[in-house]
């Protein structure tokens, strides 16, 4: 069958370095960190004790607060980024579309971590009475994000999450370039979200000896390829971007950011938390991608890297890089925009695939900030774009995500 074009027409961004894609944009080009102290709990007794949290935020200034008391943050995250991309896009207005044409799928690696704790807790601490809230089921599971979008929209297409730890939204991008291509929907609003800067996800990741735990310093604590990174830092928010049919998208006269051209997905089958040292599943998984794209590796202008800033995944990662690139890894732009954003587990995929967008579209490579001492095991050749964004002309992107238990999705986007 002869596959369908996919475009991208519409972007909402809520992040910690910008509450829409104009602010995030800004941010990301002038490298600003949004790291610092945590202060949505007390940390006292806690080995890290800050993250990207979001700045300014009020949930109240974006929904009703009846229905916002309704959801976990990691839902409200994704209400406030998916209206920002559905205006953008245009597809809110009557008549523009099929409701039953348009799908939501989206991805999240834990879903309400929030009020899970918080439910718990109370019972816990309590009587032994289950006086749960009736919401507690409906806030908590993962796949209500897509439920709240459509209901909200009245999108009646294909409708689910996709859970693959931090690759979760990027394997939602893939399969909602899929189900467009095939022409299962002509519209997919897709997107990542994640709200888990709480005691439990923090304490989580610590216990796993996963995060930076540079408390006197947490601007500079994500540190991608520097000799002395310590850990990612926890971001949180969500990106939303409307994926579309290209014809679709052009007789209504549509926006179009990008072209997305391919996605790959693998798995390291290796171990629980720690990538494969050689990188073979990050390998794979570009390969596949660059395969489903019909493009060779040296088509590649730019890549943002999953680099998260640990000691072992940032090693591997660039490992596969040169084993696929080969000689042309020296004249692509690399970057971990991590060293901004912090890690938004699941929501990663879709922030990253957001700044390869946006760098398709501005002629302008986001830089990896925080480089302060040379890695001996990694070959200073490559342009990790350290400390200042750089002007390129970008035809096509590649965005890696990486997640615990060995998943792997990467998603190539190409200038139209």
């Amino acid at each position: 069958m002869t596959l369908r074009r996919v475009v991208v027409t519409g972007l909402g961004a809520l992040t910690p370095i910008g509450n829409n894609v104009t602010d995030f944009w800004q941010a990301l080009s002038n490298g600003v960190s949004g790291a610092g102290p945590i202060t949505k709990f007390n940390t006292e007794k806690f080995k890290t004790k800050f993250a990207c949290e979001l700045k300014n935020f009020n949930v109240e200034t974006f929904i009703d607060r009846k229905e916002a008391r309704k959801m976990d943050p990691f839902t409200q995250y994704a209400m406030v980024s998916a209206e920002e991309a559905v205006k953008d896009a245009g597809i809110d207005l009557p008549g523009s579309f099929d409701p039953d044409r348009v799908g939501v799928i989206f991805g999240s690696g834990i879903g309400g971590i929030k009020v899970f704790e918080e439910e718990v807790t109370s019972y816990v601490k309590g009587d032994g009475t289950p006086r749960f809230n009736p919401f507690f089921i409906p806030k908590m599971i993962v796949d209500i994000v897509a439920g709240q979008i459509s209901m909200k929209y009245g999108y009646r297409g294909p409708n689910f999450v996709t859970v693959s730890a931090c690759a979760s939204s990027s394997n939602a991008l893939v399969d909602a370039f899929n189900y467009v291509r095939l022409g299962m929907a002509d519209v997919i609003v897709a997107g990542g979200t994640e709200g888990a800067i709480t005691e439990a996800g923090i304490g989580g990741f610590n216990a796993c000896k996963a995060l930076s735990e540079r408390n006197d310093d947490p601007a500079t604590a994500s540190r991608p390829f520097d000799k002395d990174r310590d850990g990612f830092v926890m971001g949180e928010g969500s990106v939303t971007m409307i994926l579309e049919e290209y014809e679709h998208a052009k007789a209504r006269g549509a926006k179009i950011y990008a072209e997305i051209i391919g996605g790959g997905m693998s798995a390291d089958a290796y171990h629980l938390t720690a990538p494969h040292p050689e990188g073979l599943g990050a390998k794979n998984v570009m390969i596949n991608a660059l395969r489903d794209a019909g493009i060779k590796p040296e088509e590649v202008d730019y890549v943002n890297v999953h680099g998260t800033s640990t000691p072992l995944g940032d090693i591997a990662e660039l490992k596969a890089i040169q084993h696929v690139f080969g000689d042309h890894a020296y004249k692509i732009n690399i970057s971990s925009t991590k060293s901004m954003t912090g890690h938004l587990l699941g929501a990663a995929g879709a922030i990253e695939a957001a700044a390869c967008v946006l760098a398709i579209k501005n002629g302008l490579v986001p830089p990896t900030i925080n480089h302060f001492n040379d890695d001996e095991n990694i070959d200073p050749k490559l342009n990790l774009t350290f400390g200042k964004a750089q002007a390129r002309d970008i035809n096509i992107a590649l965005s890696n995500t990486f997640g615990f238990g060995g998943h792997n999705c990467s998603v190539i986007f190409r200038k139209i």
